[in-house]
């Protein structure tokens, strides 16, 4: 089943009008920062073919990302960088940044929809955890997607300067070319020491 806008039209009935959708992605990746989106969807605007980003090509996820922030009525990104992500540990980070997202909306919200089991203890607005909510929810889909495409940019741009853990295709998850970068190369200051693979090298 696709994402659908029942949950939203839910609450809009209830009186609810101002929703945002917020997910995280990057949660498990050993290096970069872990960035989460927030959205206020238009009602009357949503952009077509809007599924889970895990299940999308690139290209379209790029494609959509541009029809999301294009057609929105508001969207925010936010990234919580290695430091505090080895600080806080990466569910408090991923749990930060869907929180920072939402704030940077900049905005009174009638209700969140977040992504998962948790929500963020301190969000100040009522909030709904969704399991697999980037498949129910277009509103959190949208976040998924556009925080998605944010952080695989931001990776492809450090890969520039880091070539030799295969971040261009990777965005910093433990592949072979990334263990390989790693054995011969050593950390960068882009990688989470707090993870084991990373923690165990030094």
């Amino acid at each position: 089943m696709s994402p659908n806008f029942l949950l939203e039209r839910k609450l809009i009935n209830s009186g609810k009008k101002i929703i945002a959708g917020t997910d995280e992605v990057g949660r498990g990746s050993w290096a970069g920062p872990v960035t989460a989106a927030a959205v206020i969807l238009d009602p009357k605007n949503i952009p077509d073919g809007l599924d889970d980003s895990k299940k999308l090509p690139r290209s379209k996820r790029e494609e959509l990302s541009k029809k999301i922030m294009s057609c929105a009525c508001k969207y925010s990104i936010t990234h919580i960088g290695v430091q505090e992500i080895d600080t806080l540990n990466i569910l408090h980070a991923s749990m930060l940044a869907m929180h920072e997202a939402v704030n940077a909306l900049e905005i009174h919200l009638n209700h969140v929809l977040v992504d998962g089991n948790k929500i963020p203890k301190q969000l100040k607005f009522p909030a709904t955890a969704i399991v697999k909510g980037d498949s129910l929810s277009v509103s959190i889909t949208a976040a998924s997607i556009i925080a998605k495409v944010a952080r695989d940019q931001l990776m492809v741009d450090l890969a520039q300067h880091y070539p030799q853990y295969g971040w261009k295709t990777n965005v910093g998850y433990g592949t072979k070319l990334h263990i390989a970068g790693l054995s011969k190369y050593g950390i960068t200051p882009h990688h989470r020491v707090s993870f084991k693979p990373i923690h165990n090298m030094l």
